[in-house]
């Protein structure tokens, strides 16, 4: 690497009077990248190139020498520069240099880094740790004859010919979380390779796996074929229990060994440290202790404080700064403290930092981009606005259908008969969200630098500040509203577009409806509509025809847009969807299970419809530019579960293509068991891959395909107050629609270098918003059920159904719940699960027989009991609790038996598996509220509630489109996660 001296001038605040010259030995690119960042305040200063401070090299003088004196001359004139006003530092790591120099000139200091931090910067310790791990990681780095731990990495000039020449294979490093310091595979770049040469690879242990950290891109040589291994079948309860054993593998897989790092991934890491005795142990007569980290698949971090007594049992923050091959473990340094391990807002904090989320309040600037809307100074239609949009307020009965309590209301629609009875009017009306936020505004860097609102167990963060969208871009009720619009004119009978038109509309929604009143009304049942309730009874009842004839048409026209894809082969998965119930106040009053419903489907529809003809108009108006989302086919190897488990009950899944995979599931149906066949849908989802957004010019048409809705062009047009690619969409729309009538070439909103550059961004967010909100949801399962007796408790026991089998267990799932996890069959004794002859169940020595679709637990005494899938038994629910790590629910067999029925004086006091927010959350209410009343606040506290947009919980809207994500199976860290359409 090349060495350079280089002159870094930073402007301080008056009262410091300093600035700086740093001698830096950095690439030059790299360097001039850094400084691009404004937050550094700093600038470049060319020294080589001025002729009062060029230095000519001297004959026979070494280039760090030269180089030294050229920024110490250069330091020197800056002095003189600001006629001695500021003193200048010189910062050096040359000893020589500081001897030399260090008095040579009045008002020029030259000192090295770590005396700069002790003089000028002395409380800030974790500068201080920083320089430490810096400094020592060079030290290691530097020493000779030190054994190494791990085989130095390849050489960039060495590793690109080899990849190019099929020697090394290029991919991503994803560790399983179970068997992390086992388990790691290589996940192939997409590419159009066949599906055989995308089989992910496995790498076992750590010696192989070479300092490549769960994320890293690297690249890796395949073992010989002796060598190879098969995957651990087993289930894992504990880090520890990560044993081996050959009956216990799958087949064997290609496997290799890491031989070099293209890509570091490193990012913040939540780490807890360790007590203090063992701290102590650790460091003796040094300061360097090892932490954990919070994710399971990142190994243990070594660091340098000062301050491991005080935050022992904290949640901290740290960054890698090095790994060397001599080294066990990376050295990493402090950034910030989170809080106390266990408390529930360190919890909520780690789970945003591990996913990379970042969501601080809405900057002053930003708000003030905002329009206003008070009792004082009411918003109104701009008259510009009326003039140039299609007045729909008088001519059409406009309404919307949401979750109750739903305050960001992003849809309406309408339908209407036109005159002559020949044509039928089809209306989808969206918040039209980039009225108000204009490209490269502040508000709009920040809504992309999100791209999404996330959804926690018992908060969200808005994309976008409260007076958009909860107010002037939600399309409430009896107010007047712009909009986006997608207008249809269908053939009254057989309900054939004949035309559809785009633009730009002015709306006034008549009905802000519930899902369950609107049902109610479809089905000519009693319903309460609050806007006729003023009304007259005359008036009353004939808007409240209108409204139904409108909600039968509506019905009607979806029931033929999915009877469409449905012939295309749309996919019918299962999904366990829930609501907020809310107050007046909009604060949780519980989270139920949301029951289906026709009108979720008629809803969910016509947003498909219009997703799907806004991606045409879209791609046909910009090729190579627009912005659309697509669903690959799934890799057949991930069906192998869905397909094992129906062969054991009798049915056939044809994976072919998606229409084979719907009528199968279709067929799969067990009169005897209705779960049987949610169960496999289940399974059938966890097989898909994900929905990706796209550049139309980065991937080839053939590509471009749904699979999920069977649909050759998708995007997402319809939420744009909680997507930020529905806002690039809405941008795209409207330039497709000037270019129209344009003499002239409108310019795209975006090139599609930079839309695929979004389009990854957004894919990144979408995937770290599901993941936190995951997490979120298995914390308050956690938490909700800690202080609860197992043993004693009837809300701890549950019935269970199998859905996979294990080498040494099952894997369930509870429905009252919604929770999924393991039952273990076998113990650390090598026990047995073995069944009395009322169904309970009990540990004896024994051993275990795996069959595909059973697992036979075998006792010493020759009894024999089998588990099937599909089985229903009883489980006992508790929580296994980790210092370093999230809790985790565990679950015993307590009966091969279904639980019984509970009789009318028994009834079980337990709560659906989204109900436990509410409880957990008053929980932590009246813990800081008697914190406060003892005066026993934490001194963590400021920083614990830094992001938090609400004291109380204000979920409304919550989880509308998210799948089944209770029977995830984790126990395959490469098991596809749940497609989104």
């Amino acid at each position: 690497m090349k060495r350079l001296g280089v002159l870094l001038i930073k402007a301080q605040q008056a009262d410091s009077a300093t600035c700086f010259v740093l001698v830096l030995h950095r690439q030059y690119n790299r360097l001039r990248s850094l400084l691009k960042e404004p937050l550094h305040e700093c600038v470049l200063f060319c020294n080589e190139f001025q002729q009062h401070t060029y230095c000519p090299r001297e004959r026979d003088e070494p280039q760090e020498k030269w180089q030294t004196r050229c920024v110490y001359r250069a330091a020197v004139w800056y002095h003189e520069h600001l006629a001695g006003l500021m003193p200048v530092v010189m910062i050096t790591e040359d000893p020589d240099a500081v001897a030399e120099y260090s008095s040579l000139s009045t008002g020029v200091y030259v000192i090295s880094p770590q005396e700069y931090l002790q003089s000028f910067w002395p409380d800030v310790q974790a500068a201080q740790e920083l320089y430490s791990s810096i400094a020592q990681a060079l030290q290691e780095r530097e020493s000779e004859g030190q054994p190494r731990e791990y085989p130095e990495h390849l050489p960039a000039e060495i590793l690109e010919p080899g990849i190019k020449a099929g020697r090394y294979i290029q991919g991503t490093v994803r560790v399983n979380k179970h068997r992390a310091q086992q388990e790691a595979f290589i996940q192939l770049e997409d590419s159009t390779k066949s599906t055989e040469q995308r089989a992910d690879i496995l790498v076992w242990g750590m010696k192989h796996r070479n300092r490549a950290i769960h994320g890293d891109v690297v690249a890796v040589e395949l073992l010989p074929c002796v060598d190879w291994r098969g995957r651990v079948t087993a289930l894992t309860e504990t880090e520890g229990d990560e044993r081996t054993g050959e009956e216990l593998q799958s087949p064997a897989i290609p496997t290799a060994r890491v031989v070099g790092i293209l890509q570091r991934t490193w990012r913040d890491y939540v780490v807890t440290f360790p007590p203090w005795e063992e701290v102590q142990s650790q460091s003796r007569n040094s300061q360097r202790i090892l932490v954990t980290p919070w994710d399971r698949r990142i190994p243990k971090i070594r660091i340098s404080t000062q301050r491991a007594e005080a935050l022992q049992d904290h949640r901290v923050i740290v960054r890698l700064d090095s790994w060397e091959s001599t080294s066990l473990y990376p050295n990493g340094h402090c950034v910030r403290v989170l809080g106390k391990a266990g408390e529930l807002e360190t919890e909520i904090q780690t789970i945003l930092t591990e996913n990379g989320i970042q969501v601080p309040p809405f900057s002053e600037a930003q708000l003030r981009e905002m329009p206003v809307n008070s009792k004082e100074n009411p918003w109104r239609v701009d008259p510009g606005q009326e003039v140039v949009r299609r007045d729909l307020r008088a001519s059409h009965l406009v309404f919307s259908i949401d979750p109750q309590g739903c305050e960001d209301v992003d849809d309406a629609l309408s339908v209407r008969m036109l005159p002559g009875g020949a044509r039928l009017e089809l209306g989808v009306h969206i918040a039209d969200v980039t009225h108000f936020v204009r490209a490269g505004s502040l508000t709009d860097l920040e809504a992309r630098s999100r791209a999404t609102t996330y959804y926690l167990a018992d908060r969200r963060y808005d994309m976008l500040p409260a007076v958009l969208s909860a107010d002037l871009c939600s399309l409430l009720g009896g107010v007047d509203r712009y909009a986006m619009s997608v207008i249809w004119e269908l053939d009254a009978r057989s309900l054939a577009v004949r035309s559809a038109w785009f633009g730009r509309t002015l709306m006034r929604s008549s009905y802000q409806l519930c899902y369950e009143v609107a049902q109610s009304l479809l089905n000519e049942e009693p319903a309460e509509v609050p806007e006729l309730s003023p009304l007259a009874e005359e008036d009353r009842r004939e808007r409240l025809g209108e409204l139904k004839q409108a909600l039968a048409e509506l019905t009607r026209v979806a029931r033929h847009l999915r009877t469409q894809r449905d012939q295309g082969g749309a996919l019918e998965l299962e999904g366990l969807e829930v609501r907020a119930q809310l107050d007046a106040d909009k604060n949780i009053t519980a989270l139920v299970p949301r029951v289906p419903l026709e009108i979720h489907e008629t809803v969910a529809e016509c947003m498909i419809y219009a997703n799907h003809w806004v991606a045409r108009k879209i791609q046909e108006s910009f090729p190579q530019q627009a912005l659309l989302r697509r669903h690959p086919p799934p890799r057949q190897e991930h069906f192998g579960p869905l397909t094992d488990s129906a062969k054991a009950r009798g049915f056939h899944i044809d994976t072919r293509s998606n229409k084979a995979l719907a009528d199968s599931l279709d067929r799969a149906v067990d009169l005897h068991d209705p779960l049987v066949n949610r169960l496999l849908r289940v399974m059938a989802t966890q097989a898909m891959s994900n929905a990706l957004y796209f550049s139309t010019g980065s991937c080839p048409q053939e590509q471009y395909y749904h699979y999920g809705l069977a649909l050759d062009r998708y995007t997402h047009f319809t939420s744009p107050i909680r997507r930020y690619a529905d806002m690039v969409v809405h941008r795209l729309l409207m330039a497709a629609i000037e270019s129209e009538g344009a003499a002239e070439p409108v310019e795209t909103p975006a090139n599609n270098k930079g839309l695929e550059e979004t389009a990854r961004h957004i894919n990144g967010k979408n995937r770290a918003a599901q993941h936190a909100q995951k997490q979120s949801t298995e914390l308050f399962q956690c938490l909700y059920f800690k202080d609860k007796d197992p043993l004693t408790d009837p809300r701890c026991v549950a019935e269970a159904v199998v859905y996979a089998i294990r080498a040494n267990g099952l894997l369930v799932f509870i429905p009252r719940y919604g929770v999924k996890g393991a039952v273990y069959l076998r113990n650390r004794e090598n026990q047995v699960v073995d069944v009395t002859g009322d169904g309970s169940c009990q540990w004896r020595p024994g051993s275990l027989q795996r069959f595909p679709d059973r697992i036979c637990c075998v006792t010493v005494g020759g009894a024999t009991h089998t588990f099937r899938l599909f089985d229903h038994i009883t489980v006992r629910i508790s929580v296994q609790v980790s210092r370093c790590h999230a809790g985790n629910l565990h679950l015993d067999v307590v009966s091969n038996r279904a639980l019984e029925a509970p009789g009318p004086d028994r009834r079980p006091t337990g709560k659906s598996g989204t109900e436990l927010v509410q409880e957990v959350v008053r929980w932590a209410e009246e813990a800081s509220q008697q914190a406060e009343e003892h005066g026993t606040v934490s001194r963590f506290s400021k920083e614990e509630r830094e992001y938090q947009q609400s004291k109380k919980p204000n979920l409304y809207c919550l989880l509308q489109e998210i799948r089944e994500l209770a029977l995830l199976d984790e126990s395959n860290c490469q098991g596809p996660s749940l497609p989104s359409s």
